[in-house]
């Protein structure tokens, strides 16, 4: 009889090199030969109707542009196939050297051997066509003779080709094209299969290896599920079984403080996902998680290797709590897109991969009124967007039929999978998301725990401060390639990106300095993939502990200390080569406090160390280049703002596009001199990308800055309000108006909202801070908020992550607690109420109580 799951689980648990040296048949015992035959066939079968479709699926008209776009894609690689060149499988890909031409040469194989397997009327040229089908076999043993059996030539290049990438594309060509390699070719199914263990140099024995730094997370899930389809296509059930084993372990919450395997890379309590150690990667890796996840959730369904009920429940919360805050009608948020966020593809195309994964989740749901959300989750982006998913892009053809059918799915109203008003503290990943109806404010931090930004194989070129308190206001109704996206770091100073402090130096990108890719030292253990290559130039962390905040009732305080990253420090240290550069940063304190129609930017201390000019960039924003921008502003005397130019005094500045439809404004809460600047940029996207095409992009460019000069004696500090969608009138009323600066020090920082009756506070030095009605103990991040019931309610959060309690005085009569999260402590005080929030091991979590 088929395995339970008890007895799976049984399995699971194994180390691996226990469950590799044990045999097959000792895995698998208790397992009839008919069963496993059985659930070999079914996973077969399921993974052709996954890329390829069934009879039903293709049937539909919506599929029929997908069907299409597979022939005209095989039909175009059948003519590179008969016009290529020596040393060529297809023409225009020489082969020998470019481990990205073969692996492009292993990937158009696969893309002509699925339209010969695709049902349907698409292609009567290709469906079943076996003489197409036998160039295909033939090709793949010219491939293998050629180019991939010789270890000793192989291995070059990027090692995510030859363990993720190639294998990738042969696992599933072989799946499609089983009965013909088994009646052409053998043995060739079967010495791949060999060549591609070996291959896995980054694993142990041939295998996967959870001790790796390189099987980790999304990598380990495309590894585990190719694996599964090379078992399943030879027949070798502990193959299945062991690569099950080792995909089940991407599913629970990583636990920082007590990591498996060492293991920081995956989903976190609070919705974070982290990849590559320590870089927030949501958008990018985590969109290949995911999809990983449900692809292999339909390879193995009907077999007993997977509980799939109860790993389904998981992924739908990551959709939920992950991947919902950081979707934007329509656009995947740059925040959590690594590299990525300098490629051509936009965050429209980038949220395909997230629709899809919801479809086939909605299917997989068994919960009717959670099934009947992602459904109208999908509804909803389709008619938020305004660029929505093309589903010719999805992987499968039932994926795109199963879209039809939920667009016309009129008993699932479209709606968020989160409430419009939410501020989502990933403080795991040091970031944050606050949404309000009209706007989303997305805040990207660094520390000591996560990476500064990603630089990588030429991608995002001129990094350096997207992790130093970097902000994208995205607006209701606007079309955001026109707003962000590649264009904005084309065009906008990477010293000048919205919210960042700088100093006032030139830098010079990764192959300036270098003259390549990365910084080549084997001597001193710099290569392409190195921990030493990772750690100082592909993903750099900070140096501070101090990054994050607390959340009440959807407001959010958010606090950080800007500091150096570990590249500068250690080369200080003499720890680094004489020829490795690093970077110098400037210091200060940072706040964001994130309201209902505000958000607000503290900073204090602002100074450097070497005395260079410093400037901190309120917003920069871009708009088309013959744009008629309306900017007005006043004066704290009264008189209009002059215009852009020289620093002046402000009290408030409007940025309005009338053919966009928005607007943001900025009201100064303390005296302010900033600079405007108004300018047309042209510039080509391949300063950010070295592999973009190197094509001329025109923007007009908005500044709004404050500049500290060079030798400046005195520390910069600046107080001003966001405000989505700001009428003059608005703006004007900030004076006097409800919102006061509590505090603004290198040790404090503080704001008050009289009409939200709230209190928020980030307090970043050891001992007592006394502001608004409270006493802080040390390094906080505090809310506090008067509710309409007489509630008082209150939010405590460690931005370190290293503290073992924080403790709030609140003078005045005694405050009883009517609700509070576990590890909080009220008592009663001579002086009145005394909260202690245990602290110590909650990774910056907020823990709210509610007091009467």
């Amino acid at each position: 009889m088929p395995l339970s799951r008890r007895a799976l689980l049984a399995l699971l648990p194994a180390a691996t090199a226990a469950a590799n040296a044990a045999p097959a048949q000792a895995r698998s015992a208790g397992r009839p030969a008919a069963a496993v035959a059985a659930d070999h066939g079914r996973l077969l079968d399921n993974t052709v109707a996954v890329f390829a479709g069934t009879a039903e699926s293709n049937a539909r008209p919506e599929v029929a542009g997908k069907l299409s776009a597979m022939a005209a894609t095989a039909r175009r690689w059948l003519a590179a196939l008969d016009t290529a060149g020596p040393d060529e499988l297809f023409a225009g890909l020489p082969l020998g050297t470019n481990d990205a031409h073969l692996n492009a040469s292993y990937l158009h194989l696969y893309e002509i051997a699925l339209a010969t397997v695709a049902p349907g009327d698409a292609a009567p040229d290709l469906r079943e066509n076996a003489a197409v089908r036998r160039r295909v076999v033939d090709a793949l043993g010219w491939l293998h003779e050629r180019y991939l059996g010789d270890q000793a030539a192989g291995y070059y290049g990027n090692w995510f080709n030859w363990e993720i990438g190639i294998p990738t594309h042969v696992s599933r060509t072989a799946v499609l094209l089983a009965d013909e390699l088994a009646a052409q070719a053998p043995g060739l199914t079967a010495t791949y299969v060999a060549t591609l263990d070996a291959y896995l140099r980054n694993g142990k024995d041939g295998d996967v290896d959870l001790d790796s730094r390189f099987h980790t997370g999304a990598n380990l899930a495309d590894i585990t599920v190719n694996r599964v389809l090379q078992g399943a296509v030879t027949g070798d059930e502990a193959r299945i079984v062991q690569a099950v084993a080792d995909l089940e372990t991407v599913f629970p919450p990583i636990d920082p403080y007590r990591l498996r395997h060492g293991v920081t890379d995956g989903f976190y309590a609070d919705g974070s996902f982290i990849q590559h150690a320590s870089v927030a990667y949501t958008g990018s890796y985590g969109v290949s998680l995911l999809s990983r996840a449900v692809q292999a959730f339909k390879v193995l369904t009907g077999t007993a290797y997977l509980a799939d009920e109860e790993l389904v429940e998981v992924v739908r919360g990551w959709l939920v709590n992950s991947f919902a805050p950081v979707i934007f009608e329509g656009w995947l948020m740059e925040l959590v897109r690594g590299r990525a966020v300098a490629r051509t593809t936009s965050g429209y195309q980038a949220v395909a991969g997230v629709v899809e994964a919801a479809v086939d989740l909605s299917a997989a749901v068994t919960d009717p009124e959670r099934a009947r959300a992602l459904r109208g989750y999908v509804r909803y982006l389709r008619e938020t967007s305004p660029v929505p998913a093309d589903p010719a892009g999805f992987v499968s053809p039932v994926s795109v039929a199963r879209y039809a059918e939920i667009l016309a799915d009129e008993a699932s109203p479209p709606a968020d999978l989160g409430p419009a008003a939410r501020n989502v503290a990933f403080n795991a990943m040091d970031r944050t998301v606050h949404r309000r109806p009209g706007y989303a404010f997305a805040l990207s931090r660094s520390s000591a725990r996560i990476s500064r930004y990603e630089y990588m194989s030429g991608e995002n070129l001129l990094p350096w401060f997207q992790g130093d308190g970097a902000h994208h206001l995205y607006l209701a109704g606007q079309d955001q390639t026109e707003a962000y996206g590649v264009d904005y770091l084309t065009t906008v100073s990477p010293y000048r990106l919205a919210g960042v402090t700088a100093p006032v130096e030139a830098r010079a990108s990764v192959p300036e300095l270098y003259g390549g890719l990365w910084y080549d030292n084997p001597e001193a253990g710099f290569t392409s993939s190195s921990e030493a290559q990772n750690t100082y130039v592909y993903f750099p962390r900070g140096t501070n502990a101090h990054s994050g905040g607390a959340s009440l009732d959807g407001y959010g305080a958010v606090g950080m200390t800007l500091a150096d990253d570990v590249a500068w420090r250690d080369q200080r240290a003499g720890l680094l080569p004489a020829d490795f550069v690093a970077y110098r940063n400037a210091a200060g304190t940072r706040s964001w406090f994130l309201l209902d129609d505000e958000v607000v930017l503290l900073a204090a201390g602002v100074r450097d160390p070497a005395g260079r000019a410093v400037t901190t960039t309120v917003d920069s924003r871009i708009a088309a280049a013959d744009a008629e921008v309306s900017l007005t502003g006043r004066r704290p005397d009264g008189r209009p703002w002059a215009g852009p130019g020289p620093e002046q005094p402000l009290s408030w500045l409007r940025f309005a596009d009338p053919r966009a439809g928005t607007a943001v404004g900025y009201a100064f809460l303390a005296p302010t001199r900033a600079r405007v600047s108004w300018e047309t940029v042209t510039s080509s996207r391949r300063v950010v990308r070295t592999g973009n095409p190197d094509s001329p992009v025109t923007r007009r460019v908005f500044s709004l800055l404050t500049e500290r000069p060079a030798g400046a004696a005195a520390p910069g500090a600046l107080a001003c309000a966001l405000v989505p969608h700001a009428t003059e009138e608005r703006l004007a009323g900030y004076a006097g108006g409800p919102l006061t600066v509590l505090a603004n020090t290198a040790r404090l920082q503080a704001v008050a909202h009289r009409e939200l009756g709230l209190v928020a506070v980030n307090s970043f030095a050891p001992g007592r801070h006394r502001v608004g009605g409270m006493e802080i103990s040390g390094a906080a991040s505090v809310l506090r908020r008067a509710e309409p019931d007489g509630t008082l309610a209150l939010a405590v959060a460690d931005p370190t992550t290293e503290r073992a309690q924080v403790t709030v005085v609140l003078p005045g009569r005694w405050l009883r607690p009517v609700a509070a999260d576990e590890g909080v402590r009220v008592r009663r005080t001579p002086v009145g109420t005394l909260v202690e929030a245990r602290t110590h091991r909650r990774y910056g979590a907020s823990l709210v109580t509610r007091l009467r």
